[in-house]
């Protein structure tokens, strides 16, 4: 008997588990499953991958299972909140492959999508909805969707919703949740910022810590470059020429590549640098917020399928990405906050395999890896450039204006302008007002240092237009008055 049958779980969900080949809990889902069984309130501190999706689905589908209700008009039974579309979907995905053999309904909502549709399959009501914030605010202010008949709320990766600026929506939906409901907190790391926030959803909780905060994988070798900026292009193109070597001889010293993730800070800069991996013969994609969802899910899908190696990201769309066989992180750019360094690197070394993490630090990024090593308390390994580097570096080909920044689907991206074909380090050094660089750093900084509500979710998830829609929600309904309107 597995520890899901000893729990005691509605047969249907132990149907399902046995499906997907569940046996043995991960030690989150063993702290927390018998304490949510109960009906606690939760604070859970823990990364994206250590099966957080199964420890709140699997006891909330079973108190929803064995309390079925008539759906209510417009309504949901339980509320899930997730920073990214990404993430929300997946979220949305897992639940319904654990809900297989339920009568249970469970709709995904999030920006970058008509909302029309989203509005109607909302009409008669879900069980379960997966929701980024922004979204969520636009559906219940169009009338559309209504927070009264929540028994269960879940908010997930809260430091990350505090990063994006969704602080103020987080507040709206406390507001409109019901007071009597059970609140599932999730969070990577536990700041004060965030043990505050946590007070305003739950009440006398259970905590579950599965990691001591801040620690970084244990299975991942970490190492460090130190490069000037403009040749760290040329650097990336050469490691990965060396880790997807079909020949184990030509192969890079770190291993073979499965699945190579590359960090960078701006939107722009990696469309830059797909660009000169496509040029370089290298297929890669971008996935940021100013992708197009279809741009964002083919991306994904090409990256979780392996017919597309190299994935380029932002950190904001990387959260979403869950996906096994990720041998390398490349840190392009290092990150200012050293907390997002543990968030990068845990994209690889999952389920038991191994994983590098390799750093390319220019002089002014040192003082970043200093507090990256104070907080993790690991000394990143000095990685040197390669012998020939230089004479391998200008043999690179220059990109294409016209080249491809997403070479397996979606709508293709405008030439010419982003592109110079110059070395990173060259490019956007003007520092006037029009100036590339200027835009960047204004367009992709954390939606946190910037002022409005609106700004911070348009620039965390890419800024698209949204259809006007006003579907009628059921009689009584107020709507909130409120003209801003919110993307996720």
């Amino acid at each position: 008997m597995s520890y899901f049958n000893e729990l005691g779980l509605a047969e249907p969900i132990l149907r399902a588990l046995q499906v997907k080949g569940y046996t043995d809990p991960s030690p989150i889902q063993r702290k927390a499953i018998p304490s949510l069984l109960e009906g606690r309130d939760l604070l859970g501190i823990a990364q994206t991958g250590t099966g957080k999706t199964a420890a709140f689905s699997l006891p909330s589908l079973h108190r929803l299972a064995n309390d079925p209700q008539p759906r209510k008009n417009a309504g949901c039974r339980m509320l899930v909140l997730s920073p990214t579309r990404e993430l929300a979907a997946q979220i949305a995905d897992n639940m319904r492959g654990y809900a297989k053999f339920l009568n249970l309904s469970i709709q995904c909502v999030f920006g970058g999508v008509p909302a029309g549709k989203q509005a109607r399959a909302l009409e008669r009501g879900t069980d379960i909805l997966v929701a980024t914030p922004g979204r969520l605010l636009d559906l219940i202010d169009q009338r559309a969707l209504t927070l009264r008949h929540v028994e269960i709320f879940v908010l997930d990766e809260a430091d990350q919703m505090m990063d994006l600026g969704f602080i103020v929506p987080l507040k709206r939906v406390a507001a409109l949740l019901p007071k009597e409901r059970q609140s599932l907190f999730f969070s990577a790391t536990m700041p004060q910022a965030i043990a505050e926030l946590g007070k305003q959803f739950i009440n006398n909780p259970v905590k579950v810590e599965v990691a001591p905060q801040s620690s970084t994988a244990e299975r991942v070798e970490q190492y460090a470059t130190f490069i000037n900026q403009a040749e760290k292009q040329a650097l990336l193109t050469i490691r990965l020429r060396e880790g997807l070597a079909p020949d184990a001889a030509e192969q890079a010293e770190h291993g073979a590549i499965d699945r190579a993730l590359v960090f960078t800070r701006t939107k722009h800069g990696a469309d830059r640098v797909v660009r000169h991996l496509t040029a370089a013969g290298i297929p890669a994609a971008a996935i940021h917020g100013n992708k197009s969802q279809a741009q964002r899910t083919a991306a994904l899908g090409g990256f979780r399928q392996g017919t597309v190696r190299v994935l380029v990201a932002t950190d904001i769309a990387a959260r979403g990405i869950d996906v096994s066989g990720v041998s390398h992180v490349y840190n392009f750019e290092i990150p200012n906050v050293p907390e997002q360094y543990v968030h990068r690197i845990g994209r690889t070394a999952r389920a038991g395999a191994d994983g590098v993490a390799i750093s390319f630090v220019a002089p002014d990024e040192k003082p970043y890896i200093r507090d990256i090593e104070r907080l993790t308390r690991v000394k990143l390994e000095a990685l040197p450039l390669p012998e020939d580097f230089q004479k391998q570096a200008s043999r690179l080909p220059a990109p294409s204006r016209k080249a491809p920044a997403q070479p397996q689907g979606g709508r293709k991206p405008n030439s010419g302008k982003q592109g110079s074909g110059k070395p990173r380090g060259q490019q956007g050094q003007g520092q006037g007002r029009g100036s590339n660089r200027d835009s960047e750093r204004r367009h992709d900084r954390p939606a946190g240092e910037r002022h409005g509500e609106h700004r911070a979710e348009a620039g965390s998830e890419g800024g698209e237009r949204k259809r006007r829609f006003r579907p009628r929600g059921p009689k009584g309904m107020g709507a909130h008055k409120n003209k801003v309107r919110r993307t996720s």
